[in-house]
């Protein structure tokens, strides 16, 4: 049991390490923003939280979904037995549309992931960053809509999105979003 919280600790330290690596300086793709211009932020004020997958079931995933708590901006789910990676993005994908369509508690969450056979995104990882853990594992993200399509359209006007907006889904996983985002603030206008 020491070993696998061993492992757990290691790659939570790996994560945070690449995010100082990758995603926290200022990026000339990104319009000399930062490749997120939040996670420094959202890591110095304890805001990221760490859930792990150890099965083959989502039932973690669902669990969070439904009882996502304001006290941080975002859960990363450590997904240790992951599917393929078109399995595991399809996936992803349905349960945004879930979301979105009211079969959750929430409908002001989102969800997207990283797996370890997704193309490597060039502008912000050269491909020196030097792993700490051996294990492959996959990525969920879990935060809340709303906070991450309105932050979205404040970096569009900064010209964030300019350089690589066509390139990686960019521009649906945005059109996408944006869209959940307006049904969402019109079904709080009806309530």
């Amino acid at each position: 049991m020491d070993d696998y919280k061993n492992i757990e600790n290691q790659i939570c330290e790996e994560i945070r390490e690449w995010s100082r690596y990758a995603l926290e300086k200022p990026n000339k793709n990104y319009n000399n923003l930062p490749s997120c211009p939040f996670a420094k932020t959202a890591w110095k004020d304890k805001r990221v939280g760490f859930a792990f997958k150890n099965t083959n079931s989502y039932y973690c995933l669902n669990t969070l979904i439904d009882c996502f708590k304001d006290n941080k901006d975002l859960i990363i789910i450590v997904d240790m037995c992951f599917e393929n990676n078109e399995k595991f993005h399809i996936h992803l994908s349905n349960v945004n549309e879930k979301i979105q369509q009211g079969k959750y508690k929430q409908k002001d969450i989102w969800i997207m992931g990283f797996h370890p056979d997704d193309d490597v995104n060039d502008l912000i990882d050269d491909g020196t960053f030097a792993e700490i853990v051996k294990e492959e594992y996959a990525l969920i993200f879990v935060q809340r809509l709303t906070k991450l399509q309105e932050s979205a359209n404040k970096l569009k006007k900064l010209g964030y999105y300019d350089k690589y907006y066509n390139n990686y889904n960019v521009e649906d996983i945005y059109e996408q979003r944006q869209q959940y985002y307006n049904n969402l603030k019109r079904s709080e206008v009806w309530q």
